[in-house]
C-alpha cells in the first residue's frame, strides 16, 4: 500500500518535475536579498596536515556548483573569517571552458572533471561525438574499490550524473537514472526520485535496486544510521529544498556515505563525489542571502571530509568548482557581524577560472593554473595509478 501511494504522489507531480528541474536558473533575488545580514557562525577546527602515505588510498572529491572566489570568501565572512577549506592548504585554479562555448555548463563541466575530456554544453559522460566515456568513478569501481555520489540537486542533475551516466543530454532524466542500475555503486544519497518511479517506461528502480541488494530509503533520519552495504538514498522527489527546508542534509549525507565507503572498500579504498548543488542556484538568483547559506552548507560538508582524512592519513581531499555563477562581486561586508553585500552583473555562469583546494597525500599536485580535465588526470593517476 505504501509503496503505491508513492508512486501515485511521483505521478502526480511528473507534470512539473521536468520544470522543476530547471527552475532555479529563472529565479530573481529581491533587492533585500543581495545582502546577507549574518548568521550563527559554527565552529572551525584546523587538522593536522601529517599523513600517512604520499599518494592516497581515497579521494574525496567535492564540487561546489557555481563556486568562485568571491562565493568562498562570502563563506568566510559570513563565518566571522573561519571556513573549514582553510585546512587545504595547496591552492591552485581551473580553467573550465567547454569544446563548444566560451563558458561551460554543468553538464560539461562535470563531464570534464568526471572523464578528462572537454565536450559540449548539455554532454553527459560522452565526448563531441556522443561516444560514451568511461568516468573516474566507473574506472575505480572496476579496480573494485567502493564508489559514492552525493548531492543536494537530484542526482540525477547535470553533475552527479556526469560522474555515473552517459547520455547525450543532460535533460534526459529519466535515461540517467536508469545508468545507475548499469554500475555496481555503493551508495548515492540525493533528490531525484521521480526518476526512479513513475517512469515513461513503467520499470520501478527503486524495485530494480532493491533486487540488486540496495536499501533503499527516502528519510535521512534513517539513511544516517546505515553503515555498511548498499544504500540508495533518494531524498526529494526532484531537488532537495533550500537550506531551511533540508536542514543538515549535505554534511550528514557527506559523513553517511564516507562511512559506508570506508567499511564496504576494505583495502582498495574508495572514490566518492560531493555536489553543493545550490551555490549555483543562488548565483543565477543573483541572492547573497542564497549563496552564503549554502556556502556555508557546503564548507560543513568539506568539514567532514577533511575530519576523516585526518584520521585516516590516506585520503585525498579535493574541492573545486564546475564553474562560476553570476559574476558575484563583494561590494561590502563586516567580520564581526557576517554580514556580506554583493553585486551581479549576469544571472548566467561566467568564464573565469575557479579555486581548486586539496588536502591530504597528493595534495601538492593541485597547486598553479590548470585546465579541468588535468584535475581529473591528477585524480586518476593518484588513485589508480593510470
Amino acid at each position: 500500500m505504501l509503496q503505491k501511494l508513492l508512486i501515485f504522489i511521483v505521478l502526480a507531480g511528473m507534470g512539473l518535475s521536468g520544470y522543476a528541474q530547471e527552475a532555479y536558473m529563472d529565479a530573481e533575488a529581491e533587492d533585500l536579498e543581495k545582502t546577507y545580514l549574518g548568521g550563527e557562525p559554527y565552529k572551525v577546527k584546523l587538522y593536522t596536515q601529517k599523513f600517512k602515505a604520499e599518494k592516497p588510498k581515497n579521494i574525496i572529491f567535492l564540487i561546489g556548483d557555481g563556486m568562485g572566489v568571491s562565493h568562498v570568501f562570502s563563506g568566510l565572512v559570513g563565518n566571522r573569517g573561519k571556513l573549514f577549506i582553510e585546512n587545504c592548504r595547496h591552492i591552485g585554479f581551473s580553467k573550465t571552458q567547454s569544446s563548444d562555448d566560451f563558458i561551460t555548463d554543468s553538464a560539461a563541466g562535470g563531464t570534464a572533471l568526471s572523464c578528462g575530456i572537454k565536450t559540449y554544453n548539455g554532454a553527459i559522460g560522452v565526448n563531441p561525438d556522443t561516444i560514451p566515456v568511461e568516468t573516474i568513478l566507473e574506472a575505480a569501481e572496476d579496480k573494485g574499490l567502493a564508489t559514492g555520489l552525493v548531492s543536494t540537486s537530484a542526482i540525477t542533475h547535470a553533475t552527479p550524473a556526469s560522474f555515473i551516466a552517459h547520455q547525450k543530454k543532460r535533460n534526459m532524466y529519466e535515461e540517467i537514472a536508469a545508468d545507475f542500475l548499469k554500475t555496481d555503486i555503493d551508495v548515492f544519497i540525493g533528490g531525484g526520485l521521480a526518476h526512479f518511479i513513475g517512469r515513461k517506461d513503467k520499470r520501478n528502480l527503486l524495485t530494480e535496486l532493491k533486487e540488486k541488494g540496495y536499501i533503499v530509503e527516502n528519510d535521512m533520519t534513517k539513511i544516517q544510521k546505515i553503515k555498511k552495504g548498499k544504500l540508495a538514498g533518494l531524498t526529494a522527489q526532484v531537488h532537495n529544498g533550500r537550506l531551511e527546508e533540508r536542514g543538515d542534509m549535505l554534511p550528514i549525507a557527506t559523513q553517511t556515505a564516507i562511512k559506508i565507503l570506508d567499511n564496504n572498500s576494505g583495502d582498495k579504498g574508495f572514490f566518492m563525489m560531493v555536489e553543493g548543488s545550490q551555490i549555483d542556484w543562488g548565483g543565477h538568483a543573483n541572492s547573497s542571502i542564497y549563496i552564503v547559506e549554502d556556502m556555508l552548507d557546503f564548507d560543513r560538508a568539506v568539514g567532514e571530509a577533511i575530519k576523516f582524512a585526518a584520521k585516516d592519513g590516506e585520503t585525498l581531499v579535493v574541492v573545486t568548482a564546475d564553474h562560476e555563477t553570476g559574476g558575484m562581486a563583494i561590494t561590502g561586508g563586516d567580520f564581526n557581524t557576517g554580514m556580506v553585500k554583493a553585486g551581479y552583473p549576469t544571472g548566467g555562469h561566467t568564464a573565469v577560472m575557479v579555486p581548486v583546494f586539496s588536502y591530504g597525500p597528493g595534495a601538492e599536485e593541485f597547486i598553479g593554473i590548470m585546465d579541468n580535465t588535468e584535475v581529473h588526470a591528477k585524480m586518476k593517476k593518484l588513485l589508480l595509478g593510470d
